[in-house]
């Protein structure tokens, strides 16, 4: 039977026969990944089923990237009990302090998710690991805790959209832009419990750090997972990331597909998600000149060293609007240190912009980054929803890196090539 690349992998992992969507199939995990908020039910949870021990030191991560440095008492507390737990059980994969970066960044940065693994997170941004061809899935800190000890978990196999992509975009529009159109066009719910498929010649160009970003907003069109194709573009990634034995996996001629989902971006324009859905989408020119308060830089979706760049390039021998707060979160140590050492901190110091440590902060309305009422935030993250980022009565547009900061120097939402 032709597979898709769901099926292929679902079956690398499984003693099941994979066929027809729908199909329950158990799975051996490769990687089970939990958070700082989410770590402590889990390990509650994992307690309480009375394990003994993790299935694997190797193969569990725990991340605390939410809510640090501690922002308060709360946070402080949480932290400890995963700090505890990883202590305990010896796990290898605990970050804190100054090792610690956005885990959707971080992982792969580290080589600890590739091409063919299945990796389940309590945290629904773990789809972003499709972007290197990995199964990867956000799950229940309940469902967590029993991967951790047992190493296996269950999933019905997904039926898949496939996304092609073609035509020739125009400067200042990327990755970002190509995922809100398709979750413009499809509707928040329109890929719920489906797999995500990208593929075509935009596909192809597009950096390991693109399709990452893609990959990351899989789940805000409902998405089981988003995946992409593992090619030599792949391999040379992971390679680097110190990972040995990765091949390239692509679905097979023949794989049926739920739907085909034809994207031309030729002409496209930079896209907006405006207040309150990742599905209110625009382009920038039907939202231009509303007045913003606030810009993100950073987050799982485009804080690595790309976004940076790509932030910088516009900030640069420019100043951000006096009535802006512009903060820039590099998702990890290495790339708060290349943006260092390649002079991106300079540029936004020079611009007026706050640099923050690698952490989640106001992505989800943590820290370093409260909207008070009836302010406005153009973010580079992946969530919009109501009372995201703060106040009930704030909003928040999603954008690419461009966008956010020519918005940040205008104080209006603008399009960079408009400065």
């Amino acid at each position: 039977m032709p597979r898709t690349v769901a099926q292929k992998i679902l079956q690398q992992h499984s003693d099941d026969t994979v066929g027809e969507a729908g199909q329950i199939v158990r799975c051996r995990v490769s990687m089970v990944l939990a958070n700082d908020i989410t770590a402590p039910l889990a390990i509650k949870s994992f307690r309480a089923m009375g394990a003994a021990d993790v299935f694997d030191k190797d193969k569990v991560a725990l991340v605390c990237d939410h809510f640090t440095p501690n922002k308060d008492i709360d946070s402080a507390e949480q932290v400890k009990v995963v700090r505890e737990f990883a202590k305990e059980k010896g796990i290898t994969h605990y970050y804190e302090g100054g090792n610690v970066g956005v885990e959707h960044a971080l992982l792969p940065e580290l080589g600890l998710v590739g091409p063919g693994d299945i990796v389940v997170g309590a945290d629904s941004h773990t789809c972003t690991y499709g972007g290197l061809g990995a199964f990867a899935t956000g799950m229940g800190s309940t469902d967590i805790a029993g991967a951790m000890a047992l190493g296996e978990t269950w999933f019905k196999v997904p039926p898949t959209i496939r996304v092609e992509i073609t035509g020739t975009p125009e400067k200042h529009v990327g990755a970002k832009d190509y995922i809100l159109n398709l979750i413009g066009k499809i509707g928040v719910a329109g890929a719920l419990y489906k797999a995500l498929e990208f593929g075509g010649g935009v596909v192809d160009g597009l950096s390991i750090e693109g399709r990452m970003t893609m990959a990351n907003m899989a789940i805000e069109a409902g998405g089981k997972v988003g995946l992409f194709a593992s090619d030599a573009k792949t391999l040379k990634y992971t390679k680097a990331a110190g990972r040995k034995g990765d091949e390239t996996l692509s679905a097979d001629s023949g794989a049926i597909y739920e739907r085909v989902v034809d994207i031309d971006v030729t002409g496209m324009e930079p896209q907006i998600a405006c207040p309150h859905l990742p599905d209110n989408v625009k382009p920038v020119s039907e939202v231009k000149d509303v007045e913003i308060h606030q810009a993100v830089i950073g987050s799982c979706t485009n804080g690595r060293i790309e976004d940076m760049r790509e932030a910088a390039a516009i900030l640069k021998g420019r100043k951000v609007s006096s009535s802006v707060r512009c903060i820039v979160l590099p998702a990890t140590p290495k790339i708060w240190r290349q943006c260092m050492d390649e002079g991106l901190f300079a540029i936004f110091m020079d611009a007026g912009a706050v640099i923050g440590p690698p952490t989640c902060g106001p992505c989800l309305g943590g820290h370093m980054g409260i909207l008070a009422g009836g302010e406005r935030c153009i973010a580079t993250t992946n969530r919009n929803f109501k009372g995201r980022m703060g106040s009930l009565q704030a909003e928040v547009f999603l954008a690419n890196p461009a966008v956010a900061a020519a918005s940040a120097v205008t104080g209006i939402i603008t399009h960079p090539k408009d400065i």
